[in-house]
């Protein structure tokens, strides 16, 4: 995983619109990672990329917080999707909460959003919560987090 830079921004927006492109096509509008401008999130050291054999295969979109990591989005390319690369990520995450000395990992995502769900779960992922989002009516937020070591 690398820090991205200003020149990594149309690869970075390109990334995140073909990753959530089946969810833009399900809720009929792109979710929020989709309209992000990431510019200002590069600049301030929040974006992340993971790259395979010359390619970029995901970025991570990580605010560091002074009691918790909050990971904004996570988006994997879909010529990679299924090889791990979003689990490796989910890893590469905690164990920059555990170097940042923080005791937890929050995101949030639409309940929607299934398989994404699932994914957290499965890597130890509680829910928290469920909340209307105020940006998108009728949409529910799923808050999730995962203390840091926690199985």
């Amino acid at each position: 995983m690398r820090l991205a830079t200003i020149a990594d921004l149309p690869a970075v927006v390109a990334l995140t619109t073909a990753a959530y492109q089946p969810y833009t096509d399900l809720f009929g509008t792109p979710p929020i990672p989709v309209t992000e401008d990431y510019g200002p999130r590069i600049e301030r050291g929040e974006v992340w990329l993971r790259e395979t054999g010359g390619a970029l295969a995901g970025l991570s979109v990580v605010e560091r917080h002074a009691d918790h990591v909050m990971l904004f989005s996570i988006a994997v390319s879909p010529h990679f999707q299924g090889a791990g690369h979003g689990a490796a990520m989910l890893a590469w995450l905690e164990d920059r909460a555990r170097d940042w000395e923080v005791p937890e990992v929050r995101l949030y995502t639409n309940a929607r959003m299934e398989r994404n769900i699932a994914l957290y779960g499965a890597f130890g992922f509680q829910e928290t919560g469920r909340r209307p989002n105020p940006y998108r009516p009728g949409w529910t937020i799923v808050d999730m987090m995962k203390k840091v070591g926690a199985v």
